[in-house]
């Protein structure tokens, strides 16, 4: 089972993260792409990621639009070290 990062924990991890922010118990981004092909392009890449990982995330794409929400399902869907690393992964996909 995985361990919970405490606030402060959070908080120090969102500024190595660019453009991340929790919501309620999640880590959050939105990203905008210029058309559908590249946001649904992008979310295959974060998949391969994900699942290269073992750790999936919430998505959630409308038109160009993507919404990603990371938390750890066997922590209680807290935030973990396990999703700031995703979250770090993610970014390196753009």
């Amino acid at each position: 089972m995985s361990t919970p990062l405490s606030e402060t924990q959070i908080k120090d991890s969102l500024t190595a993260l660019d453009g991340w922010r929790t919501e309620g118990d999640k880590l959050m981004k939105d990203f905008k792409f210029p058309g559908f092909r590249e946001a649904m392009a992008f979310m295959v890449r974060v998949g391969f990621e994900a699942e290269e990982q073992g750790h999936h995330p919430e998505m959630f794409n409308v038109y160009n639009n993507v919404t990603i929400g990371l938390a750890t399902h066997d922590a209680g869907n807290k935030v973990t070290a396990m999703d700031v690393k995703l979250a770090k992964a993610i970014d390196t996909l753009l």
